[in-house]
């Protein structure tokens, strides 16, 4: 049987949510710079035979929640070499089901073997009643939802020890009982919660093209100091929308979003995301040189 974190375990007063925890060390310095490859388990002996010249991986956290296996294995041989951050997808943060002790107490040892610079997971749910989906499922920003989420954040926060980045989303929908932006949704969340923003390019480009919204307002409204890393993907083209597949090169439009991100938020460790459809790491290595190009650049 599962176990379940709830909110009066850990007497988190969401009254003083805008004081931070001392206990909870502030993200203000790391060893990630410039541009980084998502690590996947095609490229394992490749990175380990060549040490190819990359800044960081980004590791999917998700897949490395066991006790041991050659997954961990490979990993912690890889970790020797390089910096790593983690990037999950099991948080939930938006559900109304508790907070899932068991996941977060394996993300907590998994960070504990690998320290990693950064720990990030998406605004969205993924779980109801015990049961979980094989999506990311979007919000309705209201305060009330704001304020639901930020206390499962402040939640996450102090059972790891570390403050956190979520990623906006790429919805294909809006809820007609939202009160208000996206944006502003995730400026107030931000400041909330005092956690930080993993903004993902591709998805905001995607989310303005379908749901017609200003990706440059977007980008105005949120906090500098709030955003500690930077996804770049590819998203696929159909006859009505947008789709978010992380399985191609890098757009055109994303990468000129990405130069206005950059203007503003300086030179932002920057992921290259690609899930579907792989490419030999050398692929992976050119769009990486591109966006280092891009933040070398800002320096």
């Amino acid at each position: 049987m599962a176990t379940y974190l709830k909110s009066k375990n850990l007497e988190i007063d969401i009254s003083s949510k805008l004081q931070t925890n001392p206990n909870i060390p502030y993200i203000n310095s790391r060893s990630i710079k410039g541009a980084g490859i998502g690590l996947r388990s095609v490229h394992y002996q490749y990175i380990l035979s060549q040490k190819p010249k990359i800044n960081w991986f980004e590791v999917l956290s998700d897949n490395y929640l066991c006790a041991g296996g050659l997954p961990l294995f490979n990993l912690e041989k890889i970790r020797q070499n390089y910096p790593v951050t983690l990037h999950g997808v099991g948080m939930s943060l938006g559900s109304t089901d508790p907070l899932n002790l068991d996941y977060l107490t394996r993300l907590k040892k998994l960070a504990a073997k690998v320290e990693p610079d950064l720990i990030s997971d998406h605004l969205s749910w993924i779980s109801v009643n015990g049961h979980y989906l094989n999506d990311l499922i979007p919000l309705v920003y209201t305060e009330e939802v704001m304020d639901f989420v930020a206390s499962r954040i402040l939640q996450v926060q102090e059972f790891l020890g570390r403050q956190i980045l979520i990623e906006n989303p790429s919805p294909y929908l809006t809820f007609t009982d939202s009160t208000m932006s996206e944006w502003e949704f995730i400026e107030g969340l931000l400041k909330t919660a005092d956690c930080y923003l993993l903004l993902d390019v591709n998805n905001l480009y995607v989310n303005a093209i379908n749901n017609k919204i200003d990706p440059l307002q977007y980008l105005d409204s949120i906090p500098p100091n709030r955003v500690k890393q930077i996804h770049l993907a590819g998203y696929e083209a159909k006859e009505n929308y947008l789709l978010d597949t992380h399985g191609y090169p890098v757009h055109s439009p994303v990468w000129e979003l990405y130069k206005e991100a950059l203007t503003r938020f300086g030179a932002v460790p920057t992921l290259i995301e690609w899930d579907t459809n792989i490419p030999s790491f050398e692929v992976l290595m050119a769009e990486a040189n591109k966006a280092e190009k891009l933040l070398e650049n800002i320096k």
